[in-house]
Formats: structure tokens, sequence, C-alpha cells
């Protein structure tokens, strides 16, 4: 694929373009991660960005991606988890669905599993794994509370 570079509008990496034109401006640290998460193929597990692939090569953007990958995971996983629910909260709100229905479709289909780098670790793999599904349970449980507050609240 024939590479082209704008000068002075492109960064000067792949890792850096990636971060200062896309990440920035995704608002929650769970959304960086989805949306990496979302270039990986599934089939292949090779990350694809056609417009970082167009200015720096098909192996530049591929590694900056999974590299970028890599670092917001671990910037995740090192997130306690008052600011992971919090993060969450900010996430679920930036989505045109109802909170309820969007965890409760996580928690049976696990498509947040996706979100896991093949470089992760064991041990990295279940504490997101047990992080984020603790976070759903909760906000499943509240959920479930603010309906059962809600029938039982007398009418105005």
């Amino acid at each position: 694929m024939p590479r082209f570079r704008l000068r002075g509008m492109l960064a000067k990496s792949a890792s850096e373009d990636l971060f200062r034109h896309t990440l920035s401006r995704v608002p929650t640290l769970y959304g960086k991660l989805a949306y990496l998460a979302s270039l990986r193929d599934s089939g292949t597990g090779t990350y694809r960005h056609h417009g970082l692939t167009a200015s720096f090569g098909r192996e530049d953007a591929a590694n900056a991606l999974r590299e970028s990958h890599q670092l917001i995971f671990m910037e995740w996983l090192n997130t306690t988890l008052s600011d992971k629910y919090d993060d969450l909260t900010s996430y679920f709100g930036s989505l045109d669905t109802v909170v309820s229905e969007t965890v409760a479709q996580w928690l049976k289909n696990k498509s947040y599993r996706a979100c896991v780098p093949a470089s992760a670790s064991t041990a990295e793999k279940e504490l997101f794994l047990i992080d984020l599904e603790a976070l759903l349970f909760a906000f499943n449980f509240e959920g479930a509370a603010g309906k059962r507050a809600q029938a039982s609240s007398p009418p105005e």
C-alpha cells in the first residue's frame, strides 16, 4: 500500500499519531480499550487502521495499535476499582442505549473479553475479567434496585 504524509499534519510515529489524533478524542479509558480491541481482526489477531496504514505503512500501524492496546489495557488494570466504575459510568452514558440493557447483554454474551490483548498474561486476563464482571454486577444490581424503588414509590 502506498504511503503518503502531509508535512506538519502527522506525528513522527504511528503511535504518536494514534494518541494525538484518535485516542485523545475518546473520553473514557474503557472507550479507548474497546476501540483498540475493535481494530483487531478476531480471526488473525492482526490490527488494522486504514488511516494509520496509509500514512505509516501496514507494519508500523499494526505495531502502534498492538502496543497502544497493551498500554491502555495495563492502564486499565492499574486503575482503582472506584475509578473503573466512574469510567464505565461515563462510557455507558456516551452510548445511545439503556444502561441496564447494555449491562445485561454484556453479561450474557461476554463481548468485553475481546478487550484483552493477546499479550496479556493469564493473571492479567483474570484480573480484568474479575473486575469488569464485578462492576457489571454492581450496575445490574443498581438497575434492579432502581426499578424496585420506582415500583414501590407512590404515584404523584
